[in-house]
């Protein structure tokens, strides 16, 4: 377990709440919510639609739409990043979030492919799908649910919980996956 997780831990055990009770109540948060988020038609046709604009794409392509992403992070110029932070979706995020009230600190949704689709805020790199928030959840199919462990999240500077889960369209079918990070300090 990572220092600064233990650091929490043994923060959290002097509270109402131990680290088992967080996660729990992560989990919880998360899935009670699940069916909501993932019915959203908005997240749905972004998915879709990201799903047929990047169909095509090799592992080259990938990585380079990756590269591109990590390179304009802090710049002023943004073509890679901003059509992701703009479109309805990431609204839809936002919106999200801020109707958490300090619960989510961060929130992604990914297509097939493990490509951001839209972000509440700039992530540090475009492709997910190397990472368990994507390979735990759309390839085990509809229903799949991935928890991270508590961590500390620099670009936040707060402690959270990373959960993710598949979205699937109306009729079941895996389209992509969505990651949703608690602020481990609002749960107790």
């Amino acid at each position: 377990m990572k220092r600064t997780a233990v650091a929490l831990l043994l923060t959290l055990a002097a509270t109402t709440a131990n680290a088992a009770d967080i996660a729990t109540l992560a989990h919880d948060y998360v899935e009670t919510r699940i069916p909501l988020w993932s019915a959203m038609p908005v997240l749905v046709a972004a998915v879709q639609a990201s799903n047929s604009a990047h169909a095509n794409l090799d592992e080259a392509a990938i990585l380079a739409l990756d590269a591109a992403w990590r390179a304009e992070i802090g710049q002023a110029l943004q073509p890679t990043i901003k059509p992701i932070l703009t479109n309805d979706a990431a609204s839809a995020l936002r919106a999200i979030v801020q109707q958490a009230g300090g619960t989510i600190a961060e929130i992604i949704v990914m297509d097939n492919r493990g490509l951001n689709v839209a972000a509440a805020e700039a992530t540090s790199d475009f492709w997910q799908g190397d990472e368990a928030k994507f390979t735990a959840t759309y390839p085990l199919g509809a229903g799949a649910l991935h928890q991270g462990e508590v961590d500390f999240d620099e670009s936040s500077q707060l402690f959270t919980i990373q959960i993710s889960f598949t979205l699937a369209d109306a009729s079941g079918t895996p389209i992509g996956a969505m990651m949703v990070a608690i602020n481990a300090e609002t749960l107790d």
